[in-house]
């Protein structure tokens, strides 16, 4: 049997060449189970994800200036106004093995989920200190999903050395270790992304006879769900329905990246050529050299993020918005038109520092989006967001100065009503990132006694 269709909490829906896992539905338990759950509250399952900002923050426009509860968002932080009641705005923590280097970027990405000492290595042989806190939780949180962890990122690994710094390319490209040794791979082509959750070959292998690839998830399994909604109740065909909408679209947009293929169309067959002679794949010198706008890209992966989440094929996400050092074009914004780290090295130019803002809050929409995506999706008495932790943060406090302390962190989400949200809060100077790690592992019932540099939790935030 397919390891789709393993799962005990939720129906699968099967075709020839894909299956789509499906959120939870009530009419489809056994009325054994259904009678004891009579009367009790769903338990719905905690999840896990991180997304990473390259290049610091403006430090003037990050930080609310009251602390507590009644506090007003920062600039940079607008967007997140829909679900202020529902996230953490964290500061005062820092990555201390970050602290004693010369290395502005590489060595405060590699540790910034593991909050350990990177080794400085010129080639594969590479050192994070340690296992990254999304891999613990994986190893607890989803050891029952088909995908234990998932990881995306806008940008492709990069091998080699740096000329400026002289250490490997690869730790600005990762921030998920299943070792210190061993990054976490990752997938950067929604398109991929969306294939490897929902269809049931590999690509590359030989296509099935009626290459599933031209077709429609949701057409192969078409059949399936008409023969489930007979069996299904009111309330929960409803849920279906809003569940595939949802699949349906994402579908629509992966054949509609109109900005890229638009501009693939004007590459002429020289240019073509000498891209694929370099090494350089068309979409990436759009986005870093004609700054095409990257924002429903961003979001795609997003919102498989929320797919997986919605229908527990995976708990644990990461998703890296550009790598260490990223030079991504950001014209496409309004007000902006340089790439992302030289703007970062703003020598406070106010108008390089006023493009940086502009930067930082697009990602931070990214990030906005991602929580109102999961709180607009109902799961028992709350929503997706209620049962989650979503982290948002980056190994700089300031481009300019590639300080790891103070760093600007958020968390949105109580983890299943574990941990205390609608704050600002500041920690002593110097408190180690590595005591929020340690928070959310006690916050998922995890057994580990301590993490990374940790001294403690965050005993304040638990619930």
């Amino acid at each position: 049997m397919n390891q789709r269709q393993k799962t005990s909490r939720r129906a699968v829906l099967k075709g020839l060449g894909a299956s789509l896992a499906l959120p939870f539905l009530p009419s489809l338990m056994p009325k054994g189970l259904l009678a004891q759950s009579a009367g009790a509250t769903h338990q719905a399952p905690q999840r896990f994800a991180a997304l990473f900002m390259p290049n610091g923050v403006h430090p003037g426009k990050w930080s609310p200036t009251k602390l507590g509860r009644d506090f007003e968002l920062s600039p940079i932080l607008q967007p997140l106004a829909k679900v202020q009641d529902k996230m953490l705005v964290l500061g005062g923590l820092s990555n201390k093995h970050s602290y004693r280097t010369v290395e502005g970027h590489y060595t405060k990405t590699g540790n910034f989920l593991t909050s350990m000492r990177v080794s400085r290595t010129v080639d594969a042989d590479v050192n994070a200190g340690g296992i990254s806190v999304d891999q613990v939780l994986a190893k607890h949180l989803g050891k029952h999903s088909v995908f234990p962890s998932l990881q995306y990122g806008l940008d492709r690994m990069k091998s080699g050395v740096c000329k400026s710094t002289g250490i490997t390319r690869l730790y600005g490209s990762t921030i998920s270790w299943e070792s210190g040794r061993q990054p976490c791979s990752r997938e950067i082509d929604p398109r991929m992304a969306f294939d490897r959750l929902f269809r049931d070959f590999v690509p590359g292998k030989k296509p099935l006879p009626h290459d599933p690839y031209k077709q429609s998830v949701l057409d192969i399994v078409m059949n399936d769900a008409k023969r489930l909604e007979k069996r299904i109740g009111v309330e929960d065909r409803n849920k279906l329905n809003e569940y595939l909408t949802s699949v349906r679209t994402i579908e629509k947009r992966l054949d509609n990246q109109a900005s890229l293929k638009d501009f693939e169309a004007r590459i002429t067959p020289d240019v073509r050529k000498e891209l694929q002679r370099m090494d350089i794949r068309i979409d990436e010198w759009a986005e870093f050299t004609e700054g095409v706008d990257i924002t429903d890209k961003a979001r795609l992966m997003v919102d498989i993020i929320v797919l997986a989440f919605w229908s527990d094929i995976s708990r644990v996400a990461t998703y890296m918005l550009g790598n260490s050092a990223s030079g991504r074009n950001f014209s496409f914004l309004d007000g902006v038109n340089d790439s992302h780290h030289a703007i970062s090295h703003h020598k406070y130019d106010p108008r390089q520092m006023a493009q940086y803002e502009i930067i930082n809050r697009w990602h931070i929409e990214q990030y906005a989006y991602l929580l109102e995506r999961l709180d607009s999706i109902k799961e028992g008495d709350g929503t997706l967001l209620d049962n989650s932790m979503i982290l948002f943060g980056s190994g700089l406090r300031d481009g300019m100065r590639h300080s790891p302390k103070d760093l600007p962190i958020v968390v949105g989400g109580s983890g299943g009503g574990r941990l205390h949200t609608g704050s600002n809060v500041r920690y002593d100077a110097d408190t180690p990132l590595a005591n929020l790690y340690q928070t959310m592992l006690a916050a998922t019932g995890s057994e580990v006694q301590g993490f990374g540099d940790s001294t403690g939790t965050l005993s304040d935030l638990l619930v």
